[in-house]
Protein backbone atom coordinates (compact mmCIF):
# COMPACT_ATOMS: atom_id res chain seq x y z
CA UNK A 1 0.00 0.00 0.00
CA UNK A 2 1.78 3.50 -1.10
CA UNK A 3 0.83 6.31 1.28
CA UNK A 4 -2.84 5.62 1.69
CA UNK A 5 -2.26 8.46 4.48
CA UNK A 6 -1.79 11.34 2.19
CA UNK A 7 -4.32 9.58 -1.11
CA UNK A 8 -6.77 10.40 1.90
CA UNK A 9 -6.57 14.57 1.47
CA UNK A 10 -8.06 14.21 -1.95
CA UNK A 11 -11.32 12.71 -0.59
CA UNK A 12 -14.06 14.16 -0.02
CA UNK A 13 -14.72 11.80 2.80
CA UNK A 14 -12.18 12.63 4.47
CA UNK A 15 -10.20 16.61 3.43
CA UNK A 16 -12.84 18.49 4.46
CA UNK A 17 -13.63 16.89 7.86
CA UNK A 18 -8.98 16.90 8.32
CA UNK A 19 -9.48 21.02 7.00
CA UNK A 20 -12.23 21.84 9.93
CA UNK A 21 -10.13 19.94 12.43
CA UNK A 22 -7.05 22.09 11.44
CA UNK A 23 -8.74 25.14 11.42
CA UNK A 24 -10.83 24.75 14.14
CA UNK A 25 -7.23 23.20 16.34
CA UNK A 26 -5.24 26.48 14.33
CA UNK A 27 -7.53 29.05 16.42
CA UNK A 28 -7.61 27.70 19.31
CA UNK A 29 -4.08 28.41 19.82
CA UNK A 30 -4.07 31.33 17.70
CA UNK A 31 -7.10 33.01 20.49
CA UNK A 32 -5.26 31.53 23.65
CA UNK A 33 -1.54 32.92 22.91
CA UNK A 34 -2.96 36.05 21.58
CA UNK A 35 -4.74 36.54 25.06
CA UNK A 36 -1.85 35.56 26.72
CA UNK A 37 0.64 38.24 24.42
CA UNK A 38 -1.77 40.80 25.21
CA UNK A 39 -1.81 39.88 28.97
CA UNK A 40 1.72 39.79 29.33
CA UNK A 41 3.38 42.25 26.90
CA UNK A 42 0.45 44.98 27.65
CA UNK A 43 -2.21 44.88 29.65
CA UNK A 44 0.08 43.03 32.36
CA UNK A 45 3.73 44.15 31.66
CA UNK A 46 4.47 46.09 35.08
CA UNK A 47 2.55 43.16 36.86
CA UNK A 48 3.91 39.62 36.00
CA UNK A 49 2.13 37.76 38.82
CA UNK A 50 -1.38 39.23 37.72
CA UNK A 51 -0.07 37.70 33.79
CA UNK A 52 0.81 34.23 35.26
CA UNK A 53 -2.54 34.25 36.82
CA UNK A 54 -4.41 34.76 33.68
CA UNK A 55 -1.95 32.00 31.87
CA UNK A 56 -3.22 29.66 34.75
CA UNK A 57 -7.35 31.02 34.20
CA UNK A 58 -6.85 30.69 30.60
CA UNK A 59 -6.11 27.33 30.81
CA UNK A 60 -8.60 26.20 33.33
CA UNK A 61 -11.22 27.35 31.49
CA UNK A 62 -10.07 25.86 28.25
CA UNK A 63 -10.25 22.41 30.19
CA UNK A 64 -13.45 22.97 32.45
CA UNK A 65 -16.15 22.43 29.27
CA UNK A 66 -14.24 19.12 28.85
CA UNK A 67 -14.96 17.92 32.63
CA UNK A 68 -18.93 19.69 32.05
CA UNK A 69 -19.97 18.63 28.69
CA UNK A 70 -17.90 15.91 27.21
CA UNK A 71 -20.58 13.26 27.98
CA UNK A 72 -23.13 15.35 26.73
CA UNK A 73 -21.01 15.74 23.34
CA UNK A 74 -20.63 12.22 23.50
CA UNK A 75 -24.29 11.26 23.44
CA UNK A 76 -25.16 14.33 20.78
CA UNK A 77 -22.53 12.96 18.52
CA UNK A 78 -24.31 9.15 18.81
CA UNK A 79 -27.28 10.72 18.63
CA UNK A 80 -27.29 13.04 15.19
CA UNK A 81 -25.99 12.66 12.40
CA UNK A 82 -22.41 13.96 12.78
CA UNK A 83 -21.97 15.89 9.68
CA UNK A 84 -24.60 17.92 11.09
CA UNK A 85 -23.26 18.45 14.11
CA UNK A 86 -20.13 19.62 12.48
CA UNK A 87 -21.92 22.30 11.11
CA UNK A 88 -23.62 23.57 14.00
CA UNK A 89 -20.10 23.85 15.62
CA UNK A 90 -18.45 25.74 13.20
CA UNK A 91 -21.19 28.32 12.42
CA UNK A 92 -21.03 29.07 16.77
CA UNK A 93 -17.35 29.05 16.42
CA UNK A 94 -18.13 32.28 14.43
CA UNK A 95 -19.92 33.92 16.37
CA UNK A 96 -17.22 33.26 19.45
CA UNK A 97 -14.40 35.02 17.33
CA UNK A 98 -16.53 37.92 16.71
CA UNK A 99 -17.46 38.05 20.63
CA UNK A 100 -12.98 37.57 20.71
CA UNK A 101 -12.74 40.52 18.53
CA UNK A 102 -15.12 42.53 20.85
CA UNK A 103 -12.83 41.36 23.41
CA UNK A 104 -9.47 42.48 21.50
CA UNK A 105 -10.89 46.01 20.36
CA UNK A 106 -12.03 47.01 24.06
CA UNK A 107 -8.84 45.10 25.54
CA UNK A 108 -11.55 43.24 27.39
CA UNK A 109 -10.20 40.32 29.60
CA UNK A 110 -13.42 39.15 30.67
CA UNK A 111 -15.22 38.82 27.03
CA UNK A 112 -11.33 37.23 25.74
CA UNK A 113 -11.50 34.76 28.91
CA UNK A 114 -15.41 33.93 28.17
CA UNK A 115 -14.90 33.68 24.12
CA UNK A 116 -11.90 31.33 25.34
CA UNK A 117 -14.24 29.23 27.51
CA UNK A 118 -16.65 28.60 24.83
CA UNK A 119 -14.14 27.27 22.02
CA UNK A 120 -13.40 25.18 24.98
CA UNK A 121 -16.61 24.07 24.76
CA UNK A 122 -16.51 24.11 20.60
CA UNK A 123 -13.65 21.48 21.14
CA UNK A 124 -15.70 19.51 23.47
CA UNK A 125 -18.55 19.27 21.12
CA UNK A 126 -16.47 18.52 18.37
CA UNK A 127 -14.09 16.04 20.03
CA UNK A 128 -15.81 12.73 19.84
CA UNK A 129 -16.90 14.00 16.18
CA UNK A 130 -13.54 14.07 14.79
CA UNK A 131 -12.71 10.64 15.72
CA UNK A 132 -15.85 8.74 15.84
CA UNK A 133 -16.82 9.97 12.40
CA UNK A 134 -13.60 8.34 10.57
CA UNK A 135 -14.76 4.72 10.93
CA UNK A 136 -17.91 5.87 8.82
CA UNK A 137 -16.24 7.28 6.21
CA UNK A 138 -13.09 5.64 5.54
CA UNK A 139 -12.13 1.84 4.86
CA UNK A 140 -10.69 -0.47 7.89
CA UNK A 141 -7.15 -0.51 6.35
CA UNK A 142 -7.61 3.43 6.00
CA UNK A 143 -8.68 4.60 9.79
CA UNK A 144 -4.64 4.19 10.55
CA UNK A 145 -3.71 6.64 8.22
CA UNK A 146 -6.81 9.12 8.84
CA UNK A 147 -5.84 9.35 12.43
CA UNK A 148 -2.37 9.85 11.88
CA UNK A 149 -3.17 12.25 9.55
CA UNK A 150 -5.53 14.45 12.17
CA UNK A 151 -3.21 13.98 14.92
CA UNK A 152 -0.23 15.05 12.18
CA UNK A 153 -2.52 18.17 11.36
CA UNK A 154 -3.60 19.00 14.82
CA UNK A 155 0.01 19.41 16.37
CA UNK A 156 1.18 21.70 13.22
CA UNK A 157 -2.61 23.74 13.51
CA UNK A 158 -1.03 24.26 17.11
CA UNK A 159 2.35 25.57 15.79
CA UNK A 160 0.76 27.52 13.61
CA UNK A 161 -1.80 29.96 15.74
CA UNK A 162 0.85 29.84 18.40
CA UNK A 163 3.74 31.35 16.17
CA UNK A 164 1.01 33.73 14.32
CA UNK A 165 -0.08 35.08 17.74
CA UNK A 166 3.51 36.31 18.27
CA UNK A 167 4.48 37.86 15.32
CA UNK A 168 0.85 39.81 14.57
CA UNK A 169 -1.37 42.61 16.27
CA UNK A 170 -4.14 41.12 18.58
CA UNK A 171 -7.03 43.34 16.47
CA UNK A 172 -5.17 41.71 13.86
CA UNK A 173 -5.39 38.42 15.50
CA UNK A 174 -9.25 38.71 16.17
CA UNK A 175 -9.65 39.03 12.41
CA UNK A 176 -7.69 36.46 11.39
CA UNK A 177 -10.00 34.39 13.61
CA UNK A 178 -12.97 35.07 12.61
CA UNK A 179 -11.59 34.86 8.45
CA UNK A 180 -10.16 31.02 9.63
CA UNK A 181 -13.47 30.17 11.30
CA UNK A 182 -15.70 30.93 8.11
CA UNK A 183 -13.28 29.02 6.08
CA UNK A 184 -14.11 26.23 8.44
CA UNK A 185 -17.51 26.75 8.49
CA UNK A 186 -17.74 26.36 4.49
CA UNK A 187 -15.23 23.25 4.83
CA UNK A 188 -18.05 22.03 7.29
CA UNK A 189 -20.20 22.16 4.15
CA UNK A 190 -18.93 19.24 2.00
CA UNK A 191 -18.70 16.75 5.20
CA UNK A 192 -20.19 13.63 3.89
CA UNK A 193 -23.80 12.45 5.85
CA UNK A 194 -22.97 10.14 9.47
CA UNK A 195 -26.06 8.88 10.35
CA UNK A 196 -26.47 8.24 13.62
CA UNK A 197 -26.16 3.87 14.31
CA UNK A 198 -28.25 4.88 17.53
CA UNK A 199 -31.36 6.12 16.64
CA UNK A 200 -33.79 6.99 19.79
CA UNK A 201 -31.03 7.52 21.97
CA UNK A 202 -32.27 8.90 25.35
CA UNK A 203 -30.08 12.39 25.80
CA UNK A 204 -29.21 12.25 29.58
CA UNK A 205 -28.78 15.92 30.62
CA UNK A 206 -27.88 15.35 34.31
CA UNK A 207 -23.58 16.11 33.97
CA UNK A 208 -22.72 13.90 36.53
CA UNK A 209 -24.54 10.92 35.84
CA UNK A 210 -24.08 10.95 32.29
CA UNK A 211 -20.71 11.82 33.20
CA UNK A 212 -20.08 8.24 35.46
CA UNK A 213 -22.37 5.89 32.80
CA UNK A 214 -20.13 6.85 30.07
CA UNK A 215 -16.76 6.63 32.21
CA UNK A 216 -18.13 3.36 33.36
CA UNK A 217 -19.22 1.79 29.91
CA UNK A 218 -15.31 2.69 28.92
CA UNK A 219 -14.20 0.52 31.60
CA UNK A 220 -16.17 -2.77 29.92
CA UNK A 221 -13.52 -3.47 27.19
CA UNK A 222 -9.81 -3.49 28.35
CA UNK A 223 -7.84 -2.62 25.24
CA UNK A 224 -10.22 0.30 25.07
CA UNK A 225 -9.38 1.26 28.95
CA UNK A 226 -5.88 0.91 28.62
CA UNK A 227 -5.76 3.24 25.21
CA UNK A 228 -7.82 5.68 26.89
CA UNK A 229 -5.09 5.54 29.90
CA UNK A 230 -2.13 5.97 27.97
CA UNK A 231 -3.45 8.70 25.44
CA UNK A 232 -4.42 10.54 28.58
CA UNK A 233 -0.50 10.39 30.24
CA UNK A 234 0.85 11.66 26.78
CA UNK A 235 -1.41 14.27 26.53
CA UNK A 236 -0.92 15.28 30.16
CA UNK A 237 2.99 14.58 29.85
CA UNK A 238 2.94 16.77 26.46
CA UNK A 239 0.78 19.61 28.37
CA UNK A 240 3.70 19.66 31.00
CA UNK A 241 6.61 19.91 28.53
CA UNK A 242 5.22 22.85 26.29
CA UNK A 243 4.49 24.57 29.28
CA UNK A 244 7.96 24.44 30.84
CA UNK A 245 9.31 25.30 27.60
CA UNK A 246 9.72 29.24 28.20
CA UNK A 247 11.50 28.35 31.79
CA UNK A 248 13.74 25.58 30.90
CA UNK A 249 14.78 27.98 28.05
CA UNK A 250 15.20 31.22 30.23
CA UNK A 251 16.17 29.58 33.60
CA UNK A 252 18.17 26.57 32.89
CA UNK A 253 19.40 27.32 29.49
CA UNK A 254 20.03 30.72 30.12
CA UNK A 255 18.41 31.14 26.25
CA UNK A 256 15.33 33.33 24.16
CA UNK A 257 11.89 33.26 23.92
CA UNK A 258 13.21 32.45 19.89
CA UNK A 259 15.29 28.75 21.36
CA UNK A 260 11.88 27.91 23.23
CA UNK A 261 10.08 28.64 19.42
CA UNK A 262 12.94 26.37 17.93
CA UNK A 263 11.60 23.60 21.00
CA UNK A 264 7.95 23.80 19.70
CA UNK A 265 8.85 23.27 16.38
CA UNK A 266 10.59 20.60 16.62
CA UNK A 267 8.00 18.97 18.80
CA UNK A 268 5.66 19.58 16.43
CA UNK A 269 6.85 18.54 13.16
CA UNK A 270 8.38 15.51 15.09
CA UNK A 271 4.77 14.37 16.69
CA UNK A 272 3.83 15.03 13.05
CA UNK A 273 6.87 12.98 11.31
CA UNK A 274 5.41 9.73 14.11
CA UNK A 275 2.29 9.91 13.43
CA UNK A 276 2.73 9.53 9.78
CA UNK A 277 5.56 6.98 9.90
CA UNK A 278 3.54 4.76 12.07
CA UNK A 279 1.07 3.99 9.41
CA UNK A 280 3.56 3.23 6.83
CA UNK A 281 5.14 0.50 9.61
CA UNK A 282 1.89 -1.23 10.25
CA UNK A 283 0.71 -0.75 6.24
CA UNK A 284 -3.06 0.83 7.03
CA UNK A 285 -3.27 -2.39 9.88
CA UNK A 286 -4.88 -1.08 13.22
CA UNK A 287 -2.46 -2.82 15.54
CA UNK A 288 -0.54 -1.52 18.69
CA UNK A 289 2.39 -3.61 17.70
CA UNK A 290 4.56 -0.59 17.80
CA UNK A 291 2.91 0.88 20.83
CA UNK A 292 5.30 -0.80 23.74
CA UNK A 293 9.00 -0.16 22.06
CA UNK A 294 7.83 3.82 21.12
CA UNK A 295 6.45 4.59 25.55
CA UNK A 296 9.90 2.78 26.11
CA UNK A 297 11.53 5.52 23.88
CA UNK A 298 9.35 7.86 24.87
CA UNK A 299 10.70 7.21 28.70
CA UNK A 300 14.17 7.05 27.73
CA UNK A 301 14.49 10.53 25.81
CA UNK A 302 12.43 12.55 28.70
CA UNK A 303 15.31 10.77 30.89
CA UNK A 304 18.20 11.85 28.87
CA UNK A 305 16.45 15.16 28.68
CA UNK A 306 16.47 15.53 32.31
CA UNK A 307 20.29 14.18 32.25
CA UNK A 308 21.27 16.68 29.25
CA UNK A 309 19.62 19.67 30.39
CA UNK A 310 20.88 19.08 34.36
CA UNK A 311 24.47 18.71 32.69
CA UNK A 312 24.45 21.91 30.58
CA UNK A 313 26.46 24.73 30.97
CA UNK A 314 25.37 28.42 30.32
CA UNK A 315 27.99 29.70 27.60
CA UNK A 316 26.68 32.88 26.10
CA UNK A 317 23.89 34.50 28.79
CA UNK A 318 21.20 35.54 26.54
CA UNK A 319 21.81 33.45 23.71
CA UNK A 320 19.86 33.32 20.38
CA UNK A 321 19.64 29.87 18.25
CA UNK A 322 22.90 30.32 16.65
CA UNK A 323 24.35 30.71 20.05
CA UNK A 324 22.76 28.27 21.50
CA UNK A 325 23.20 25.55 18.96
CA UNK A 326 27.16 26.54 18.79
CA UNK A 327 26.91 25.67 22.99
CA UNK A 328 27.91 22.15 23.53
CA UNK A 329 25.76 20.03 24.75
CA UNK A 330 22.37 21.42 22.68
CA UNK A 331 22.19 19.00 19.63
CA UNK A 332 21.45 16.87 22.42
CA UNK A 333 18.78 18.42 23.62
CA UNK A 334 17.55 18.72 20.41
CA UNK A 335 17.78 15.00 20.14
CA UNK A 336 16.09 14.31 23.10
CA UNK A 337 13.08 16.78 22.17
CA UNK A 338 12.82 15.01 19.05
CA UNK A 339 12.65 11.48 20.11
CA UNK A 340 10.29 12.68 23.24
CA UNK A 341 7.91 14.10 20.49
CA UNK A 342 8.67 11.57 17.79
CA UNK A 343 7.95 8.19 19.97
CA UNK A 344 5.14 10.38 21.01
CA UNK A 345 3.59 10.27 17.45
CA UNK A 346 4.42 6.28 17.51
CA UNK A 347 2.72 5.93 20.40
CA UNK A 348 -0.29 8.11 20.45
CA UNK A 349 -1.71 7.60 16.97
CA UNK A 350 -2.22 3.28 17.05
CA UNK A 351 -4.19 3.80 20.43
CA UNK A 352 -7.13 6.51 19.15
CA UNK A 353 -6.94 3.91 16.32
CA UNK A 354 -7.97 1.49 18.77
CA UNK A 355 -9.86 3.37 20.70
CA UNK A 356 -12.49 4.13 17.56
CA UNK A 357 -12.53 0.19 15.94
CA UNK A 358 -12.85 -0.99 19.12
CA UNK A 359 -15.63 0.86 20.27
CA UNK A 360 -19.10 -0.26 19.82
CA UNK A 361 -20.67 0.97 17.08
CA UNK A 362 -23.56 2.53 18.68
CA UNK A 363 -21.60 3.96 21.75
CA UNK A 364 -18.29 4.87 19.49
CA UNK A 365 -18.98 8.96 20.22
CA UNK A 366 -19.70 7.89 24.15
CA UNK A 367 -16.69 6.04 24.21
CA UNK A 368 -13.98 9.39 23.07
CA UNK A 369 -15.46 11.74 25.13
CA UNK A 370 -15.04 9.17 28.22
CA UNK A 371 -11.66 9.24 26.75
CA UNK A 372 -11.39 13.64 26.13
CA UNK A 373 -12.86 13.40 30.30
CA UNK A 374 -10.17 11.26 31.20
CA UNK A 375 -7.70 13.25 29.24
CA UNK A 376 -8.85 16.22 31.08
CA UNK A 377 -8.98 14.52 34.76
CA UNK A 378 -5.27 13.54 33.97
CA UNK A 379 -4.20 16.51 33.30
CA UNK A 380 -5.47 18.76 35.76
CA UNK A 381 -3.75 15.90 38.22
CA UNK A 382 -0.63 15.98 36.62
CA UNK A 383 -0.31 19.67 36.61
CA UNK A 384 -1.38 19.93 40.42
CA UNK A 385 1.16 17.58 41.05
CA UNK A 386 4.11 19.27 39.03
CA UNK A 387 3.14 22.68 40.48
CA UNK A 388 3.34 21.52 44.31
CA UNK A 389 6.75 20.51 42.77
CA UNK A 390 8.07 23.64 41.91
CA UNK A 391 6.54 25.57 44.86
CA UNK A 392 8.91 23.20 46.65
CA UNK A 393 11.44 24.09 44.83
CA UNK A 394 12.11 21.34 42.24
CA UNK A 395 13.87 22.61 39.25
CA UNK A 396 12.18 21.70 35.48
CA UNK A 397 15.05 19.33 34.80
CA UNK A 398 13.92 17.05 37.70
CA UNK A 399 10.08 17.26 36.90
CA UNK A 400 11.48 15.82 33.35
CA UNK A 401 13.12 12.88 35.00
CA UNK A 402 10.35 12.48 37.20
CA UNK A 403 7.96 12.39 34.14
CA UNK A 404 10.65 10.28 32.59
CA UNK A 405 10.25 7.43 35.30
CA UNK A 406 6.67 7.45 35.58
CA UNK A 407 6.52 6.77 31.80
CA UNK A 408 9.16 4.26 31.76
CA UNK A 409 7.02 2.07 34.52
CA UNK A 410 4.05 2.47 33.05
CA UNK A 411 5.17 1.31 29.81
CA UNK A 412 6.82 -1.95 31.53
CA UNK A 413 3.57 -2.25 33.30
CA UNK A 414 1.26 -1.96 29.95
CA UNK A 415 4.00 -4.79 28.69
CA UNK A 416 2.95 -7.17 31.21
CA UNK A 417 -0.71 -6.57 31.22
CA UNK A 418 -1.58 -5.94 27.80
CA UNK A 419 -2.65 -8.66 25.13
CA UNK A 420 0.26 -10.39 24.10
CA UNK A 421 -1.10 -10.87 20.45
CA UNK A 422 -1.84 -7.00 20.55
CA UNK A 423 1.51 -5.83 22.07
CA UNK A 424 4.09 -7.79 21.13
CA UNK A 425 6.51 -6.21 18.80
CA UNK A 426 7.57 -8.01 15.95
CA UNK A 427 5.83 -11.20 16.51
CA UNK A 428 3.71 -10.96 13.82
CA UNK A 429 3.46 -9.30 10.53
CA UNK A 430 0.18 -7.43 9.30
CA UNK A 431 -1.84 -9.30 7.07
CA UNK A 432 -3.03 -8.00 4.29
CA UNK A 433 -6.87 -6.90 3.99
CA UNK A 434 -8.96 -8.09 0.71
CA UNK A 435 -8.67 -5.51 -1.30
CA UNK A 436 -5.94 -3.30 0.45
Amino acid sequence: MAAPDLSLLLKRRFAPLFVVQFLGAFNDNLLKFALLFLANFSLYAAEPDKAKLLATIATGLFILPYFLFSALAGQLADAWDKAKLVRIVKTAEVGIMSLALGGFWLQSVPMLLGSLFLMGLHSTIFGPVKFSILPQHLHKNEIMGGTGLIEAGTFLAILGGQLLAGIIPTMTAGFVAIGIALLGFVASLFVPSAPSAAEGLKIERNILKSTWTILKAARHGRMVWFSILGISWFFAVGAILLAEFAPLVSGVLGARQEVATLFLLIFSLSVAFGSLLVNRLLRGQVSARYVPIAALALAGCMIDLWLSTSAYRIVSPGAGIREFVETPGSWRIMADLFGIAFAGGMFIVPLYAILQTHSPVEERSRTIAANNITNAAITVAVVGVVSLMLAGGETVPGIIGVLGFATLMGALISCWVLPDAAFAFGKTRPRPRPGG
